[in-house]
């Protein structure tokens, strides 16, 4: 059961509806470390399509040609304060994600089995 979370949240704002095609696995573990941290998670990318991976470089982003964005496995989440990173932070682990990404204004999250597991800096 996925209750934290509208699809919408995970659209492509190239592509309505998009947040659909996420992977609902990857859903009900977000799901899962949402209700861990206790805390509101606030999506910024979820899914993405191949104009996103563009858009976003031509705005100056690194961005993977192989994004798990693009598989529906993988979202970002806002965090702006220390106390809720390691709130997200632990969560996440805590509900088995073992890829994570820390930036200043995000948190990273996929379940891309394709990948090593890790947890990396931007």
């Amino acid at each position: 059961m996925i209750n934290y979370f509208k699809y919408h949240e995970f659209d492509s704002p190239l592509q309505q509806g998009s947040g659909q095609l996420m992977d609902k696995g990857f859903l009900y573990a977000l799901n899962q470390a949402r209700h861990i941290a206790g805390i509101p998670f606030e999506i910024t990318s979820g899914f993405r399509i191949e104009a996103d991976i563009e858009r976003l470089e031509k705005q100056g982003y690194k961005v993977s040609k192989n994004s798990s964005h693009l598989k529906g496995l993988a979202a970002d989440i806002a965090c702006e304060s220390g106390s809720d990173r390691l709130k997200i932070v632990s969560a996440l682990i805590e509900a088995g994600f073992t890829r994570i990404g820390i930036a200043n204004t995000f948190i990273h999250c996929d379940t891309d089995s394709d990948k090593p597991n890790s947890i990396w800096t931007y």
